[in-house]
């Protein structure tokens, strides 16, 4: 009962957190320069050129451009004050109705579908690569502490850890992707042109080859601190009393480790992996993407906050603000599956 209360109540708090980050937002947004309408305008004058206007009269222009302008502001709703588009908003998140693209003109979940496959594609290849790299080696950390492996993986984990992503990218761009050196890996996308004339085989080759890249720079960076996580932890079952107790009545050290220590050093690890799993989606994914010109979910975003296209900005922020505290409430939650010992009767008092 008392696990279901505390559930209630993380839920009951999502709402002013969630409201809170659609608030700010907002408010921001109204005071931006330059906002879709003006970027409408811009891009259809550079379209129509520099003599566009001429012949005209500059006063017929103007009039022109106002009554566009007008038109735009309507259309968009920009007619109407904040607070109404501010009320229309909320109640239309509601309905997880997340608008049309002003710039795109295609609703806002069609764009998170088109763009999801390469999200998923960087992130679950991250989330499980980093996983695979970081326990065994956090765990070999662990079990020879102080030792020399110890020191040396120690700073080249934080040494990758310490590189930006985006710079990290430029670099194996200029060696390996053709910048001045190699041409080992393709610079952009994550297939091949010819892709769809491959064999079976060949498509998960390309695909893969592609990735080789952009992988490595979230990689290297996601990966130090599970590794530094998973090493101190088990650092500390190892030095625990019932450690002592198992080595005493003659356990061999692999039983010891495996069957006593690692159930226990892995709870941290396991509770975390809800938003380990969401994180990889979205750290460090909008450099890389737009680096390696990868059409996901950072490009996206990135796109969608400079030319001012809001519908996109606010719904992908109500989705994935939405997502996060969810996953942060079931990373909590996992943790009385795990533990048992873990129990929140001081939340029900």
């Amino acid at each position: 009962m008392n696990l279901w209360v505390y559930a209630a109540k993380r839920v009951l708090l999502m709402i002013p957190t969630l409201l809170g980050a659609l608030t700010v937002t907002f408010v921001v947004m109204q005071f931006v320069p330059g906002g879709p309408v003006e970027q409408i305008m811009a891009e259809a004058r550079a379209a129509a050129g520099p003599g566009a206007g001429e012949g005209g009269g500059y006063k017929a222009g103007r009039d022109l451009d106002k009554k566009q302008r007008d038109e735009l502001m309507k259309l968009y709703g920009f007619d109407k004050p904040a607070h109404v588009r501010y009320f229309e908003m909320l109640g239309s998140f509601l309905r997880f109705d997340l608008g049309k693209s002003f710039l795109q003109n295609k609703d806002v979940w069609a764009l998170i579908k088109e763009k999801l496959p390469v999200s998923l594609s960087l992130g679950l290849w991250t989330f499980f690569i980093s996983y695979l790299i970081s326990i065994p080696l956090g765990v070999s950390k662990a079990v020879r502490e102080g030792s020399r492996f110890d020191a040396a993986t120690t700073f080249l984990v934080l040494l990758g850890y310490a590189i930006p992503g985006f710079v990290l990218g430029v670099l194996l761009i200029v060696l390996f992707a053709g910048g001045s050196f190699f041409e080992w890996f393709p610079l952009r996308g994550l297939t091949s042109d010819h892709w769809a004339e491959l064999s079976a085989w060949g498509k998960v080759k390309d695909y893969l080859w592609h990735l080789v890249l952009p992988l490595v720079c979230l990689v290297i960076h996601s990966f130090a601190v599970t590794t530094l996580l998973t090493k101190n932890t088990f650092v500390e079952e190892i030095r625990k009393q019932y450690v002592l107790v198992a080595r005493a009545k003659g356990l061999g050290e692999r039983r010891v480790l495996y069957k006593h220590i690692f159930r226990n050093a892995l709870i941290p690890l396991v509770t975390g992996f809800p938003a380990a799993f969401i994180g990889a989606f979205f750290a460090g994914a909008v450099l890389i993407e737009t680096l390696f010109s990868l059409d996901g979910l950072g490009l996206l975003g990135y796109e969608s906050i400079v030319r001012r296209d809001y519908p996109v900005v606010l719904g992908s922020l109500y989705l994935f603000t939405l997502i996060a505290l969810v996953v942060k409430l079931l990373s909590d939650l996992l943790y009385t599956v795990v533990d048992p010992r873990v129990q929140f009767t001081a939340v029900s008092r």
